[in-house]
This record gives C-alpha cells, structure tokens and sequence, in this order.
C-alpha cells in the first residue's frame, strides 16, 4: 500500500469536511454536521495509520527485537478508540436537534452528499488491496461506513423534499453514530486482542497441540503459548516430549513439529523446547492439562 493513497485520501477528506461543515451551516442540516465531524475524525486517523505504515517496516533492534509490526495494531486499536467517542458525539449533537428542531434545505444535502460519496467511495476502493493489513482494514471499514452513510443522506434529503418530515435529518444523524459504534465493535475487540497477546482468530489451542503430537516420537506436548506479533506473523512456543535419542534425530521432530505448524495454521515463528523427562514442578500451563500421544 503506497503511503501517496493515504496521502492522497488526507488531502481529500480535508476538502470534504470543510465542503460538509459549510453545507451544514448553510443548509441547517444536523446529519451533515455530523458527517462533517466524522469524517474530521478520518484525518488523525488516516495520519496515525501513515504513521503505522511507516513506522512497521522498520527493522528489528536491540530494544525492540520483534521489530515494530505492532505499531500498526496499536494504531488500529487507537482509532477505533476514536471512532467511539465520535460516535458518542454524534449521538448527542443528533439528540439536541430533536428537542430543537430546525428546518433544513435539502438541496444542499443533495449536492454536498453526492461529493461527500465520491471521496469516500474512491478512498474505500484504494484501501482495498491493503484490507489484510489490520491496520489499513481499519480505515477500509471506517470509509466504507462513511460512503454509506452519505447515501444515507442523500436518501433522506429526498425524503425531506418530498414528505417535509424535518425529523428525518436528526435520525440519519443518530443512524450515522449507530453504524459508526457498529463498525468499531469487532476492530475494537480484535486489536484489543492482538494487544493483549491473545489467541488469534481461528485458531484453537487444542488443534494446534494434536497437529504437534501427530509428528512421530513426540509423546507430549504443555505449555503453549501462541500470540500474534504482527500482520501475518503469529508466534509459538510450547515444550515437546520426546524420548531420548541423538540430537540429529531430536532435530528432524522440530523441523517436522514447524513444517505441520506451518501447514496447518501459518505459525512461522516457533520455539519449542524439548523434555525427555515429566512436567517440571512448576508450570504456566495454559492448557487445563498436558496433552499425550495416544497409547
């Protein structure tokens, strides 16, 4: 993903808020102003995750020895953060206009939405390409909610024109911050648990410990710990097992336990620790219990 898209989309979006902010103003329409002050909220975004972009590539040191894949979570979790207290905002401002009714003018609803969905809509399909990057998947979502909340708004300003129902304005603005809470839930909730060195997404523990015992000579397997480092990087280590044997043939098992784990799940970064002997006396397990070869 070229950093000129985000570029590009930063200097497009500044044109759009303003373009919203003053067909807002001067059409008295609460679901533009709340689309003006969504779309402000896709600047410290789209910087932050330029920033990610940048910043992730760097390579590996002696302080940060996983190098920094993370930065582009951690900048997914912090606009998600964002996206929140806008959404907060946007409730509040939709909420004031239902006990303040003001008449607004369609037609600037008509022309500003029509703008506001052509910069939207281009970003969305820019992003595109880069959606597996969780960090660029989090402005896929966020421009995509905001294309369909400018049709959104196209479709009400119709309906005012023909029906005369003011009402309608506000409640865009409160459909607006629903699908903006909406949207943010599952980004919120993965980022969060990539933070916090969770179990990725569909993975599970158990599957991941049969595919290890299937290798010939390994008896059991404990302790195992998988996280995600980073966009398409995941990471094991776990204790394995084996009888007593030559280091030569202890090395053919590890090579065969990567190559299934690989396979199986594209874990790529492991380390496995090899046991010729029980548990020891003290353990993290994080499996309930060790998982054995079957007799």
């Amino acid at each position: 993903m070229s950093s000129g898209v985000l570029a590009g989309a930063v200097a497009a979006t500044v044109l759009l808020v303003v373009a919203e902010l003053l067909g807002g103003f001067l059409g008295h329409s609460i679901s533009l102003v709340s689309d003006a002050l969504h779309n402000l909220s896709d600047i410290p975004t789209l910087l932050i995750s330029w920033f990610a972009l940048h910043w992730a590539v760097r390579p590996a040191d002696h302080e940060r020895t996983y190098g920094y894949q993370r930065a582009g979570v951690l900048a997914a979790f912090t606009n998600a953060i964002l996206l929140v207290l806008v959404s907060l905002g946007l409730f509040y401002e939709a909420f004031e206009r239902f006990l303040h009714p003001v008449a607004v003018h369609e037609s600037w609803m008509i022309g500003v939405s029509l703008l506001a969905l052509a910069i939207n809509g281009g970003i969305t399909l820019a992003l595109v390409s880069g959606r597996r990057d969780l960090n660029l998947r989090s402005l896929l979502i966020h421009n995509f909610g905001d294309a369909i909340s400018n049709i959104g708004i196209l479709a009400g300003a119709f309906a005012i024109r023909m029906t005369g129902a003011q009402w309608l304005d506000p409640m865009i603005g409160v459909g607006i911050a629903a699908m903006v809470l909406w949207s943010t839930k599952s980004l919120l909730m993965e980022a969060g648990n990539i933070l916090l060195e969770g179990l990725p997404k569909g993975i599970r523990l158990e599957s991941v410990a049969r595919s290890i015992l299937s290798v010939k000579g390994v008896q059991e397997v404990h302790d195992i710990h998988i996280w995600t480092i980073g966009t398409d990087l995941v990471a094991l280590s776990c204790h394995v097992r084996i009888p007593d044997m030559h280091m030569d043939e202890s090395e053919k098992i590890l090579q065969a336990v990567r190559a299934n784990l690989d396979k199986d799940f594209h874990i790529t970064h492991t380390t496995v620790q090899f046991e010729r002997a029980g548990l020891p006396h003290e353990t993290t397990c994080i499996m309930p219990e060790p998982v054995r070869a079957s007799k």
